[in-house]
């Protein structure tokens, strides 16, 4: 989430290459509560970017099949072209048990504003699909009430989950004693957690970071907390507010939540590859982990992982690949009329072309352009270029 202060880095600033552990494991499926979760894999809620187009867009990446591990050779069936084509229509249905990611969360969204809201507006903000369940809706603020009013629409709107942000480390947010603002104070937090578990059945999750800054670690006390009031899961991106998204992610750290607790814990921090997801759960026995940045540079991300474990073995994305991707996605904006589709291809031509050969070249054209159809157009002319070997 971007925020003055914080933006999300679609780099690492010195990626630990993680070999694949002798036992390479990520767990096929975890409980919160009564909700299965299935692979242990979670879309993490990221702000700007979970929206519900790419949601859908995600689990259609990550279709997978144990027999489907030849690409030049697609199978049959829903989402089969996934992979090879991208594609297979948005429409069909494509579940958790067909995808390599167990869960989908929405974007953050604001207590105060949800609870204002008219209906129809919160609609736009809570809007998803059948074929997306689980899906679990996240809320911010620091108000024991707003939160729990807001957690009562969210169970009422039909959402598997509902989370509680304490990770945002945007000033805005934190400004307003949100999200990781409120790792300062423990005593308010047990005061929502109380709250929310108060207003609603459904399982009920936090995800928080270290805490503040190196001198206010208090992960295991706030895991610990979260347990005593009833929530099911907790989920731990390890690092400090301090770092933002700078530096290393702190895996100790999860699994010294791990051993504090007993409900599950998710691991959350530098998640490249699956080699990186499997290093996780060896290193700190977490019971499901949680891909963020990645996710958007590389929406294959799920469907590797489950390759890997399945088969010994995962694809890298061809050009061809990435661009019926990049296609795909622009044309999911176009075709739901999406707000300000043109800002998305935008923000996203960032993402999609790292990887791609001369994508340089191609985000300075999408980034000069004003309409969608011209976006389009002009990835339609770069890649037939790249893919014949012609400059463009």
């Amino acid at each position: 989430m971007a925020g003055k202060g914080f933006t999300v880095k679609k780099d690492w600033d010195n990626p630990i290459e993680h070999p694949m552990p002798a036992q390479a494991r990520v767990p096929q499926e975890m409980r919160i509560g009564p909700v299965l979760v299935a692979p242990a894999t979670v879309l993490a809620p990221m702000a700007g970017v979970t929206d519900t187009v790419f949601r859908r867009f995600i689990r259609h990446a990550s279709y997978f099949t144990a027999t489907h591990s030849d690409t030049s050779a697609p199978a049959s069936g829903p989402g089969s072209e996934t992979w090879e084509n991208n594609a297979v229509s948005i429409e069909t249905a494509v579940t958790n048990a067909q995808s390599g990611c167990g869960l989908l969360m929405t974007e953050f969204t604001s207590a105060d504003g949800l609870s204002r809201m008219r209906e129809t507006k919160r609609r736009r903000y809570l809007t998803f699909y059948d074929d997306e369940h689980p899906i679990g809706a996240q809320l911010f603020g620091s108000n024991p009430e707003t939160l729990s009013e807001a957690a009562r629409i969210v169970e009422d709107t039909g959402f598997d989950t509902v989370d509680l942000n304490l990770g945002c480390p945007a000033k805005r947010v934190v400004g307003c004693n949100g999200g990781s603002g409120l790792l300062r104070d423990l005593p308010k937090i047990g005061e929502i957690f109380r709250a929310i578990r108060s207003a609603v059945t459904i399982p009920f999750t936090v995800k928080f970071r270290m805490g503040w800054n190196d001198s206010n670690i208090v992960c295991v006390e706030l895991a610990k907390m979260a347990e005593e009031c009833g929530l099911n899961a907790v989920a731990l991106h390890a690092r400090t507010r301090e770092q933002g998204y700078s530096g290393d992610a702190r895996w100790e750290w999860i699994a010294a939540v791990k051993d504090a607790v007993k409900v599950p814990v998710i691991g959350n921090g530098d998640i490249r590859t699956p080699e990186d997801a499997a290093a996780m759960i060896d290193a700190t026995r977490c019971d499901a982990v949680m891909i963020g940045r990645a996710a958007p540079a590389n929406p294959w991300i799920f469907r590797q992982i489950q390759q890997y474990l399945t088969t010994g073995e995962y694809d890298q994305p061809t050009e061809r690949q990435r661009y019926n991707l990049m296609r795909t996605y622009y044309g999911m904006l176009c075709e739901r009329d999406f707000p300000d589709a043109v800002g998305k291809m935008k923000q996203f031509a960032t993402y999609f072309t790292h990887g791609v050969r001369n994508g340089s070249k191609l985000r300075v054209e999408i980034y000069r352009t004003t309409a969608a159809a011209e976006i389009l157009d002009r990835v339609d002319a770069f890649f037939e270029c790249e893919l014949a070997g012609v400059p463009a």
